[in-house]
């Protein structure tokens, strides 16, 4: 792991900053590196409002969607509502049909598509379904940028489509009534990096701007706006900052019912984005990997408590039932990698056809903390190979997949995860091109695993009111990232051992040089670490400043990342 120093800032502006807002310098510095100058820039930052969220018709074919939606509440026609699978679909769909039950009594079926017999995105049998209902518009989200054929094969049933999507447009836009996606080339909203749910978000404060309503009458729905934020890693800047802070605020306070059913086993004092991420979207996630993800529409929309708790139950035992087949798949996936010698490759590639199509992408995910590089994991899906690809920082994947598109049918994504189809008989030839692809595209810093710190701090300044401040500048996310801090001339107390059900990670207590402050330490995958500290020698560490609960204390703790003696 490489250690960063984020570049320095300039000494006035430290100054100037901290005078203004009476704070110490490193907290200065970590304002400024996040952007943010000026008192009233600080002010947004640490108290967001909904205030400042954009007008949702700056957003292309707002309007357009709003009329047609109306012509529909009008003529009592019946809506579907599509959404993907994973967290950022389900609570798009939850969000959108639920707003149209009740606050526009719109008559409304949703449609989740089975992530095996109908695959990714809008499909043929969804349209099929739509038509036998007599439904005359659908709304899809977080999908159908992509989907030309299939909006052309609703418009010959004379069924509308409004898609509201965040994934990368190409060159031609689907012809449907509306096409909300900030990432359209002739779209001037002025925030790019709304997840799927955002845009549904957008879309129903569209509407309750037309219906004349304010905006604390949907703020309601702003818990699974935050979910999706957290679950698909979107990034955590401007417009989204205030949609994930409200969402939190939302879940804390008073939590649709399918969500207090799972927060209810969780035991938590106050729901973080850790919760979320880790705890919480992988339950939800869990309906489309490993059954159907209208069981986790079901939960989202369910207003009955014991109902709730059944089904956020069955959730918990398929999360059980995938964390196994993920474990399953990783190992079997480095072992591929051994076999073949390919621990030296610019990538990962690698293939099962008996392999779960529902945990490939959290497999892939996992192989990169081992193999830092990008990587595709594959299985079988009917006649073809289908993968899910995850990239490292810095290096664009689904641009990488782009340049060997000869080999590939289907692909669509962001710049660090993305899906792909292709031909069996095209394996060899899509890895070798993937490979070369790669090789001659990615930058050495991008191959490189780093860690960007942003100041070095001695551990006497890591006070309570210290952390206070620091938790004010959650939510955490990309564009926002937890501080990483670094401190030298550390020691272990004397009592680090190596914990956990697979022995790989360090538990140890730090303190410094000429100081008599000592902190609780946790090393995650740092149990190779352990001869570093062996004997009180003398190290430096990288870290985040953590607060642990323990038979109800917090205690204040570092997460350690990485050491160097």
């Amino acid at each position: 792991m490489i250690w960063e120093l984020e570049k320095e800032q300039d000494k006035t502006k430290i100054k100037t900053l901290q005078d203004q807002l009476n704070v110490s310098k490193l907290v200065s510095v970590l304002l400024l590196n996040r952007g943010i100058d000026t008192f009233d820039k600080a002010k947004n930052f640490f108290r967001p409002s909904l205030t400042d969220l954009h007008d949702p018709f700056l957003m292309q074919d707002m309007q357009k969607a709003v009329d047609r939606i109306q012509q529909a509440i009008k003529g009592n026609e019946k809506i579907l509502v599509f959404g993907d699978y994973d967290v950022d679909g389900t609570t798009s769909a939850a969000l959108v049909s639920s707003f149209l039950n009740k606050h526009i009594s719109a008559t409304v079926l949703t449609y989740i598509p089975d992530r095996y017999s109908e695959g990714y995105g809008i499909s043929m049998k969804s349209i099929e379904f739509a038509e036998s209902n007599n439904v005359k518009l659908i709304i899809a989200l977080d999908c159908g940028i992509q989907a030309l054929d299939q909006v052309e094969y609703a418009r010959e049933k004379n069924i509308d489509f409004i898609i509201c999507d965040h994934h990368t447009p190409s060159n031609e836009i689907p012809k449907a009534i509306a096409v909300l996606n900030p990432l359209r080339e002739d779209c001037n909203y002025p925030y790019k990096s709304l997840c799927g749910c955002g845009i549904g978000f957008k879309l129903i404060q569209g509407l309750n701007v037309i219906m004349g309503k304010p905006i604390e009458q949907i703020k309601e729905y702003l818990d699974l706006v935050g979910l999706a934020i957290v679950t698909d890693i979107v990034a955590l800047t401007g417009e989204n900052r205030i949609l994930c802070y409200y969402g939190l605020q939302q879940i804390n306070q008073s939590p649709r019912i399918g969500l207090k059913a799972i927060i209810d086993t969780l035991e938590k004092e106050t729901i973080t984005i850790n919760e979320l991420g880790f705890y919480i979207g992988p339950r939800i996630n869990a309906a489309g990997r490993m059954d159907s993800g209208n069981l986790a529409v079901e939960l989202l929309i369910e207003e009955d408590l014991d109902k709730a708790r059944i089904l956020a139950e069955k959730l918990n035992q398929l999360n059980i039932e995938r964390r196994v087949l993920d474990k399953e798949t990783t190992l079997e996936s480095l072992s591929q990698i051994k076999k073949h010698k390919n621990e030296e490759s610019s990538v990962t590639v690698v293939c099962n056809p008996d392999w779960h199509k529902g945990v490939i992408g959290i497999a892939a995910s996992k192989l990169i903390e081992t193999y830092y590089r990008p990587t595709i994991v594959f299985t079988s899906s009917d006649d073809f190979f289908v993968g899910s690809a995850r990239s490292v920082n810095g290096f664009n994947i689904h641009d990488a997949i782009g340049k060997c598109k000869e080999f590939v049918l289907q692909y669509g994504g962001h710049k660090y995860a993305a899906g792909i189809k292709i031909k069996k008989s095209q394996y060899k030839n899509f890895k070798d091109k993937f490979e070369e692809v790669v090789s001659s595209t990615i930058s050495k810093e991008a191959a490189s695993k780093k860690v960007a710190i942003e100041g070095e701090i001695k551990l006497e300044e890591i006070t309570p009111k210290f952390y206070r401040i620091l938790k004010q500048f959650a939510p955490f996310g990309p564009g926002n990232k937890t501080p990483i801090f670094s401190a030298n001339n550390l020691r272990d107390t004397g009592y680090a051992k190596v914990v956990g059900q697979d022995n790989t990670h360090l538990k140890f207590n730090l303190t410094q040089q000429n100081s008599s402050v000592i902190y609780n330490a946790i090393g995650f995958g740092l149990a190779n670490k352990y001869p570093n500290i062996l004997n009180k020698k003398i190290f430096n560490a990288v870290f985040t400043v953590d607060q642990n609960e323990w038979n109800g204390q917090q205690k204040l703790q570092l997460k350690v990342m990485d050491i160097k003696n």
